[in-house]
């Protein structure tokens, strides 16, 4: 709020900054009225809507206040300037004001948890920018007229006038004329060379999409909570009892590093519950334990991870797997780096999977690299002779019964404490401990008597599948590895794939080899947000077409669109921010951004025009008036990043709207007059566009 008041005052000056700063109070607290009635709560996507909203909402504020101010000084008096600035620009400011919404629309139809997990991004950002419209042409010139002395925004009746440009003193007002002047003769260029500006704004972007592929991808970073998740994978089939003595071990790690943690919780056969909303929750497992540690800060997270990390190499923990994990931004992924391989034959499956677990596992980024299953479990198994079973009218029900009593237990009742209910389950102490006593298990028969279990069976062990996964019912192995440095999840996913060709060359007729992880679930993303792209195109060309009323103006707006790919290419790569998710809808976001500015600029050409301008004339004056109101709005817009732009979460969708509104909003304001320029040319003859009047 300090950032977009100070452009306010700074620009503006006093009295037109103060009736821009009343608006804001005004609009937030009607964007939080409309919110509690849809019930949007204020939450990490919320509140940092409200950040991005704020730089936007005052846009149409600084357009109005700017038209009255101007109409002022050129001696008109408060109801006629008032109603002139609602008169001419409200209509164009709803269109730029809904196209910058429309932006955002891909967001509200993304049909993913994504989509879910973003939606509110739309709708506070479309609620907060559809109530400055009202506030624009409703309050601020009400505002304008109580607060904006009748001769002009900088006449006081004890005052020397100061011009249009604010109380900048003599000096800066002489800075102020000259920095017109030479804009000026740049649009002039631009409108006599026009051929030349298409051709170096085309090369530019091209540069700049050739320069994107060294911009690293991602899919969500990870929170900036103080929380570490440690899991525990013993083999499959180890005991509850060899679980919790790991469990103890490292219980024991952590007493003696109470420096950096103020509480940890553990849990010995299940994941903790769902205290986080994207939290990768397990299933229940007896050979699996979570830890749940809540650390003092993020240095004091770091520092333990770094700890935790070096524990699970060491020999201490070598038997098992252990993985040390950041909480997750976005819908939860687990390993960030995943392969599947499907098929029938377990054994070749299996085969497959080590080949690509190698790959993998030559890849100096990659670490922990594993398989979600591929272990064999211990079984017991029970050769029972039938015909003694059948004449002592011993039937495989009741050994079942009998066996998985002793063995596993059978429920006996239950025992309520509070809201809980505990099974009491009743089993063998002995022989559940030493298979060999089995042999001696009392079976009854028919004729009232027992006889022992060894005499009717012959008990033996071997190993089984202790789990099998299926994906579409057929079975799949998953292999993935855990990224330590901070190198981005689809990057290290690129490098491995481009080694894995031999093995998708080789599959067997009926196996699979597909990409998993971070990379798969980025791609559901933005393939739900794909979806809403017709619909965003639909209302985008709809609103332009009823303010412009020309397919050839709403080519020349749409054209501008794709510019903001230039700055945005050109921050992440000056600031190192990797393009994610968030940042994409930025960048989509920021095409309605651009738009609303070509259509300022080409409503203003139009106008003079219709005025009786000369065309060429047109252009110009229409670059020269249009410059400050539509650099005032973006530099609003983009100053107003700065605090997102430290943000984890937000930081690179700040960073992409900065970059790309910049430069987008100056080559706006030199391309659109050249593109101007040509179109009138070729319409209505080059004669008529460049003849003076007699």
């Amino acid at each position: 709020m300090i950032i977009v008041l100070a452009v306010s005052f700074f620009s503006l000056g006093l009295r037109a900054g103060t009736v821009v700063a009343l608006s804001i109070p005004l609009v937030l607290a009607a964007t939080f009225f409309v919110m509690n009635l849809f019930d949007i709560g204020l939450h990490k996507i919320s509140l940092g809507s409200l950040i991005l909203a704020l730089g936007l909402l005052v846009d149409d504020a600084i357009i109005a206040i700017e038209m009255m101010a101007v109409k002022l000084e050129e001696g008109w008096d408060r109801i006629k300037a008032a109603s002139f600035a609602y008169k001419t620009t409200a209509f164009p400011m709803l269109t730029g004001t809904l196209v910058t919404a429309a932006g955002f629309l891909p967001i509200a139809t993304a049909a993913s948890s994504v989509g879910e997990y973003t939606r509110s991004i739309f709708q506070v950002v479309t609620i907060a920018l559809v109530i400055s419209w009202f506030a624009a042409v409703i309050v601020v010139p009400y505002l304008g007229y109580r607060l904006i002395p009748e001769k002009g925004l900088h006449h006081d009746e004890n005052e020397k006038p100061k011009g249009v440009f604010g109380k900048l003193g003599a000096a800066q007002h002489h800075l102020a004329e000259r920095f017109y002047s030479g804009f000026r003769k740049i649009i002039e260029v631009c409108v006599r060379q026009p051929a030349l500006v298409i051709i170096l704004t085309l090369v530019t972007f091209s540069g700049s999409i050739y320069l994107f592929q060294f911009v690293q991808q991602q899919f969500f970073p990870d929170a900036t909570r103080p929380e570490l998740v440690v899991d525990l994978k013993l083999p499959e089939g180890s005991s509850l009892k060899s679980t919790k003595r790991n469990v103890e071990n490292l219980e024991q790690f952590l007493n003696g590093q109470l420096e950096h943690i103020d509480n940890y919780a553990s849990y010995v056969g299940n994941s903790s519950p769902r205290f986080y909303l994207p939290l990768d929750q397990q299933l229940p497992d007896i050979s699996f334990a979570q830890f749940v540690i809540t650390t003092k800060g993020i240095p004091d997270r770091e520092a333990l991870r770094l700890k935790l990390i070096q524990l699970m190499d060491s020999s201490d923990f070598s038997h098992l797997r252990g993985r040390v994990i950041r909480l997750e931004n976005g819908p939860p992924v687990g390993y960030p780096v995943q392969f599947r391989v499907s098929g029938d034959d377990l054994w070749v499956l299996r085969n497959l999977a080590e080949q690509v677990a190698a790959v993998m596992r030559g890849n100096p980024h990659l670490r922990n690299v594993n398989f979600d299953w591929n272990e064999m479990s211990k079984v017991i198994q029970l050769e029972v002779d039938t015909e003694k079973a059948v004449s002592l009218g011993i039937t495989q029900t009741t050994l079942n019964q009998i066996l998985s009593g002793m063995i596993n237990g059978a429920n006996v009742g239950e025992f309520r404490e509070r809201d809980q209910t505990i099974p009491i389950t009743l089993r063998g102490t002995e022989e559940r401990n030493h298979i060999s006593l089995l042999q001696s298990l009392n079976i009854p028969t028919t004729m009232g008597g027992t006889v022992p279990l060894g005499q009717i069976a012959h008990i033996t062990s071997s190993q089984e599948e202790g789990v099998i996964w299926h994906r579409n019912r057929t079975p799949t192995i998953t292999i993935r590895g855990d990224i330590y440095s901070k190198i981005q999840a689809p990057t290290v996913t690129a490098e491995v794939e481009s080694r894995l060709g031999d093995i998708r060359a080789n599959l067997p007729l009926g196996y699979r080899l597909v990409t998993g992880g971070a990379v798969e679930e980025s791609a559901k993303g933005n393939e739900s947000i794909g979806a809403g792209f017709p619909l965003f195109i639909i209302v985008m060309l709809t609103i332009l077409m009823i303010q412009l009323q020309s397919f050839q103006r709403v080519i020349m707006v749409v054209l501008t669109a794709p510019f903001g790919i230039i700055g945005v290419t050109l921050f992440l790569l000056l600031f190192d921010k990797p393009f994610g998710f968030v940042a994409m809808l930025g960048t989509i976001a920021l095409s309605g951004m651009i738009m609303r500015n070509s259509v300022i600029l080409v409503d203003q050409i139009d106008r003079n025009i219709d005025d009786g301008m000369i065309p060429n004339d047109a252009v110009i004056e229409a670059a020269v008036r249009r410059f400050r109101p539509i650099m005032l709005t973006a530099l609003a817009a983009i100053l107003a990043m700065i605090p997102l732009s430290e943000s984890v979460f937000f930081g690179p969708m700040a960073i992409a709207i900065m970059g790309g509104l910049l430069v987008a909003t100056v080559l706006t304001l030199l391309f659109l007059p050249a593109v101007y320029t040509v179109w009138y040319k070729l319409t209505h003859g080059k004669e008529l566009f460049l003849s003076k009047p007699a």
